[in-house]
C-alpha cells in the first residue's frame, strides 16, 4: 500500500508542473475565466496554496500508518483534488479554452479518487459513514475558494 499512501503528493506534483511550468499558463487562464476574481490571483497565492497542498499530500503519505485518521485524511485529500479536476473540466468547457491542469485532473486526480475510495470500502479500512464526510469535507473546496477569492478581490477593490 505505501504507493498508494504517496500517490495523491506525486499527483499533485503532476498537476503543479502542468499548472505552471509545461505548458504552464494557469494564473493568465484563470484570470480570463474568473475576471471576477482576477485581483486575487496573485503568484503570491499560487504559492501559498500550493504549499498548503503539497504540504497535505506530505502528511498523507506520512499518516497513511494511522488507523481510521490516515484513510479519512488520505479519502479527504484526493476528494478535494476529484473536485479541483471538475473545476477544470467545467472551466475547460465554459471558456471553452484549455485550461492547464485538466490532464492531470482526468488523468490522475479521478481515477485516483475513485480506486482509492473503492479500495478502501472494499478492503473494510474505512466505513462508508468516514467516507462520505471524507467526500463531503473535499469536495466543499471550491465552495471555500470561491468564497475567500471573493473576499480577497472585495479588499483588493476597496484598498
Amino acid at each position: 500500500m505505501s504507493w498508494l499512501a504517496w500517490a495523491p503528493l506525486a499527483a499533485i506534483s503532476a498537476h503543479i508542473c502542468e499548472e505552471f511550468l509545461w505548458p504552464g499558463g494557469f494564473a493568465d487562464w484563470d484570470r480570463a475565466y474568473r475576471p471576477a476574481y482576477k485581483k486575487s490571483i496573485t503568484p503570491r497565492f499560487h504559492i501559498f496554496i500550493n504549499s498548503m497542498l503539497l504540504l497535505f499530500g506530505v502528511s498523507v503519505g506520512a499518516n497513511m500508518h494511522v488507523p481510521v485518521f490516515g484513510v479519512a485524511e488520505w479519502l479527504t485529500l484526493v476528494a478535494l483534488l476529484a473536485s479541483n479536476a471538475a473545476f477544470h473540466i467545467s472551466g475547460t468547457i465554459k471558456s471553452q479554452r484549455y485550461s492547464p491542469g485538466i490532464v492531470t485532473g482526468i488523468c490522475c486526480y479521478l481515477p485516483l479518487a475513485a480506486y482509492g475510495y473503492i479500495h478502501f470500502l472494499r478492503t473494510g479500512s474505512t466505513s462508508l459513514g468516514t467516507a462520505a464526510v471524507a467526500a463531503i469535507l473535499g469536495c466543499s473546496y471550491p465552495l471555500w475558494a470561491s468564497l475567500a477569492h471573493a473576499r480577497r478581490s472585495a479588499t483588493r477593490t476597496s484598498s
